[in-house]
This record gives structure tokens, sequence and C-alpha cells, in this order.
């Protein structure tokens, strides 16, 4: 019996709480290809080239992203270089880096895409026919898909998730809401499903933003700037899954959801 691949799905990375909670879990842990959405990995907002190389240094292969990939303006100066970082594929006409890559994983290629939803989010292109357009193009070119979709409204990303399964990708994970749902699942037993898978950051926190200025937004409708909290106690969310490499069929998937405090860390 052929060994399974093991492959890990990181929800969203938040500043420097998430970061180090990343490399911590990492470092523990072994994993034949890893993802990680990260276009919150900078502050909370965007990714420095420092952080992206970081996060690369930790054993992130594939970095996926979403609405924020734009903030931080220096990743203009290294996107279009890089073979690890993706941008949403379903940006209108945009000429910036690549809306998906393809890695090749102990013989076997794996393609991993990006796309945005439209609900409560500013307008892009359909990602239901975008992601038809791509795996049209991959004919051939990989033998795994998967997806982050990085969207707000959760009747979307399922709906999405059907769509895609039906098309033939083998994974859909959501992003964006930073809150991990409890719905992982193999939609007919052929593609590794869940709504959202959270993020790392901080515990003690709002989608690991300052607690304080959160609730001055929604108590006054007046929006200052969020603040990463830079807490040593740090949640880290994510998924894993298995694939059967004769196949290249999902056999497993699973949650990952804990809390560290770091604070006797030297």
């Amino acid at each position: 019996m052929n060994d399974v691949l093991e492959i890990l799905f990181i929800g969203d990375i938040v500043g420097r709480p998430g970061r180090r909670v990343v490399r911590d879990f990492l470092e523990n842990n072994s994993f034949d290809f890893v993802i990680a959405n990260v276009e919150n990995a900078s502050h909370g907002f965007g990714l420095t080239k420092k952080n992206h190389d970081d996060i690369k240094s930790y054993g992130v292969n594939a970095m996926t992203s979403g609405n924020h990939i734009w903030d931080k303006k220096e990743v203009f100066d290294y996107i279009n270089e890089t073979d690890d970082l993706i941008r949403p594929l379903n940006y209108p006409n945009c000429e910036w880096g690549k809306g998906y890559q393809i890695f090749d994983v102990k013989g076997k290629k794996i393609a991993v895409t990006n796309l945005l939803g439209r609900t409560f989010m500013a307008p892009v292109d359909s990602p239901f026919e975008t992601i038809k357009k791509l795996q049209e193009e991959l004919e051939g070119k990989a033998d795994f898909t998967i997806v982050d979709f990085h969207a707000e409204a959760t009747a979307e990303k399922v709906s999405f998730g059907y769509w895609a399964k039906d098309l033939g990708i083998n994974a859909v994970f959501g992003t964006h809401t930073h809150i991990q749902t409890a719905d992982e699942k193999i939609l007919d037993n052929k593609c590794a499903y869940i709504t959202d898978a959270g993020f790392c950051g901080a515990a003690d926190s709002i989608i690991g933003m300052d607690i304080a200025t959160s609730i001055k937004r929604w108590t006054t409708c007046i929006h200052d700037r969020l603040d990463v909290v830079d807490s040593k106690v740090a949640q880290f969310n994510g998924v894993k899954f298995s694939v059967d490499p004769a196949d290249m069929s999902v056999k497993q998937i699973q949650r990952i959801s804990y809390v560290k405090d770091f604070s006797e860390v030297i």
C-alpha cells in the first residue's frame, strides 16, 4: 500500500503572534506539503518581503492570500518573482503575481489557487466561472487541485464547494472570517472541504485585533485603525488531510485548533 501524502492548510496568519505559533507548530510536526494564508501576516494587513521569507523558512511551501494582499506596497516589488505566493485569481485584468501555481510533491503535481468571493466583498470576476476555466486549463497538468476560497458569506462558500467538487476540484478551504467552522468533510467522497479554516494569532482578541478598538468601531461607528494584539498567548487553526498517491483521492480530513502560551519561552 502506498504511503499517504499528509497535507496541511493553515488559516489566516495574523501578525507576530500568528507567525510565532505557526513556526512553533511546524517545528514540532511534519507534513509533505504545507499551505498557509498569509494576507494578514505583517501586522494584520498584507505581507512584507521579510515576513514572506521568514514564513517560507518555517516550512511553508505555498502561500495564499486575499483582499489584503496589496496592503503592503512593497509586495509589488517582489510578487512577480516569487514561486510560492499566490494572489486571488479572479482579480480582473491583474498583471501582478500569479493566481495559481503548480508544486511537485513527491512526484505528484499539486495545483494551488486562490479566489475571492463576491458577497459583501469588492467586485471581482465570478469565482464560479473562474475556477471552471482554470480546471479546464489544468487538464493534464495537475494531479490534484486545492482552492483557498477567501470569502465572507458561508452560503457562498458552501455553494462554491459543491460547484468545485463537480468540476473535479480536490479540496476547497474557506478563509477570510478568521472564525474556524466545525463542518470539515469530504464532499461525496471526492473533495476535502471546510467553510473556514480559522486563523493563527492572538488568542485573546477579536479575529487577531485589539478588543477595545474593535468594540469602539461597533459602538461609535468611528473606524479607528485596528492593531494586532501583541500577545504571548496564541491560537493555531488549520486543517490537515491525507491523500492516497495511487489515485489522489482524499482519505481523511481533520480540523486543528489549539492555544499555546509562550510566556515561559525564552
